[in-house]
């Protein structure tokens, strides 16, 4: 039974915003730089994953490839938009090199001998949130039994986090009213007032939230459970057969990143390059990049470096997930060193 629930617990890689982008599962590629020199060793080709639909929180991605650091690195790169749930499938059958899905996909996937490791964290915040307008009274998680809160469904890591979040306050589920998205159409429920709060991501619907002249109130659940974010995740015999040249991804990509933290309109402008329409409103694009790129850092990160994996935010996250009441983990427990490999940042 626990085996079946994974292929509902896997959650959508945060989902962005502005129509007209290409559809799941298309695949996207830009063109490096011309102003890049050519690369000093043989180009290793490297297809990598990202989630659901191109979007400006992918921006980092976008921008190593058109400023030409994965050429540089000799790499030839292809992204692969897909839902997370495909991510993890792909690259437990080798389909992929590497890919970007939430941390908490990755602990039920191990326990039933998905061969992955998550390599890199990008998100160091976890991003799933809950929130309200400000006009709701909602201040604490306490304030939310007996409302409407509207969420896609009982999966996934917006799941997982609302039971942290109730928990931390000795509410469960069911002292709330719980309305199920499975269109994810819970932010236009919560603007229209069909909820009084709604699951969501950090960098997006409170974003919007916010632009619209309506302020809102957002719950964490990282001083409660420090689950993991996004990171970047590949397979075991992937990771064996292209260590060199996945280090250097992984290497490319957080350069990427910190250009952006410095200048996000480099980030923007990569993003609009490769997805036109996000240029058709600029300032709720620029909006939700500056809140993505607040996710990429941490006490740790600062600590130990960008894209450093916290270990004992997993210990933890792990003993959460297997002691919730319908727990996604099969048999034993992973231990750390199963889920995750740090050998890509070094």
């Amino acid at each position: 039974m626990k085996r079946a629930l994974f292929t509902m617990l896997i959650a959508v890689v945060v989902v962005a915003c502005g129509g007209g982008s290409p559809s799941a599962g298309a695949t996207a590629s830009a063109p490096a730089s011309s102003a890049s020199s050519s690369p000093a060793r043989p180009s290793t080709k490297l297809t990598v994953g990202l989630g659901y639909i191109p979007s400006v929180q992918f921006a980092q991605f976008y921008l190593a490839q058109q400023a030409g650091y994965y050429r540089e690195a000799g790499l030839e790169v292809t992204f692969n938009n897909q839902t997370d749930t495909d991510v993890i499938t792909l690259l437990g059958k080798g389909a992929i090199d590497i890919g970007i899905a939430d941390g908490t996909s990755v602990v039920p996937a191990v326990s039933q001998d998905i061969p992955i490791r998550y390599v890199t964290t990008i998100y160091a915040q976890f991003p799933n949130i809950v929130y309200a307008k400000a006009s709701s009274g909602i201040k604490t998680a306490a304030d939310l039994r007996g409302k409407k809160l509207g969420t896609p469904g009982k999966y996934g890591s917006s799941w997982i986090m609302l039971q942290a979040l109730l928990g931390s306050t000795g509410l469960k589920t069911s002292d709330v009213n719980i309305q199920l998205y499975p269109d994810f159409g819970q932010g236009t429920a919560l603007a229209a007032g069909a909820v009084d709060a709604a699951t969501g991501f950090v960098n997006n619907e409170p974003v919007q939230l916010e632009l619209s002249g309506r302020p809102a109130t957002v719950l964490h659940v990282d001083a409660i459970v420090p689950l993991p974010g996004n990171g970047l995740i590949s397979r075991v015999e992937t990771i064996a057969a292209k260590r060199d040249p996945l280090r250097r991804f992984v290497a490319a990509t957080l350069r990427a990143m910190t250009d952006i933290a410095a200048d996000p309109q480099k980030g923007l402008d990569a993003a609009i390059a490769l997805v036109p329409d996000l240029g058709l409103d600029p300032k709720t694009q620029l909006a939700i990049l500056k809140a993505t790129i607040a996710t990429w850092s941490s006490d740790h990160t600062k600590a130990h470096g960008p894209g450093a994996i916290d270990r004992s935010a997993w210990t933890s996250t792990v003993t959460y997930m297997v002691g919730l009441p319908e727990s996604p983990v099969s048999g034993p427990a992973p231990t750390v060193d199963q889920l995750v490999d740090e050998s890509l940042l070094n």
